[in-house]
């Protein structure tokens, strides 16, 4: 069960600061992009999230993005920004992330990766040997697929929240 459960749970990706990374001994950070940094509906970073990938930058902290979501949409997203984006990733599947570590050539136990979900996110890092960090979605889809889903996470994180005695 504990390929389940995050490392760490927040309650924005803003709460996963450069330096609680540098704590965690982390040189890069991959994210999620949907429901993670922005909504489905902001198709560019919002002015606090370029704030945030500006601060891990400066801080010396490689940002990548890895999504389940077309090329279209992560391209339209990282346009500006320029890092190494992974779309059409198939999370849990960890060919994007593989894609990260022969481009940077950075060490497993020096990234992490922070997502909404438990069923992609936490389990592709899981998978892949490296931190998963977890957020609430920021709007969820009200499709049926997503409802399941998120009623399956229910359990794992209350499980998670007892473990680490967090209060949600």
């Amino acid at each position: 069960m504990s390929f389940f459960l995050p490392d760490d749970y927040r309650e924005t990706v803003l709460d996963y600061t450069p330096e609680y990374l540098k704590a965690l001994g982390k040189r890069a950070i991959l994210c999620d992009i949907d429901n993670t940094l922005v909504t489905y509906d902001d198709p560019e970073p919002t002015e606090p999230i370029r704030g945030w990938l500006a601060s891990m930058k400066a801080a010396g902290i490689t940002v990548g993005f890895i999504s389940n979501n077309t090329a279209e949409r992560v391209n339209l997203f990282n346009r500006e920004l320029g890092f190494f984006a992974a779309p059409d990733a198939h999370k849990p599947l960890t060919g994007g992330f593989k894609r990260f570590l022969a481009e940077t050539g950075y060490q497993k136990n020096e990234i992490a990766h922070v997502g909404d979900q438990i069923f992609t996110d936490v389990l592709m890092a899981h998978t892949a040997g490296v931190t998963a960090l977890l957020v609430p979605p920021i709007k969820d889809k009200l499709t049926f697929a997503f409802r399941f889903k998120r009623a399956l996470e229910k359990p794992l994180l209350w499980v998670y929240f007892r473990k680490t005695k967090k209060s949600k």
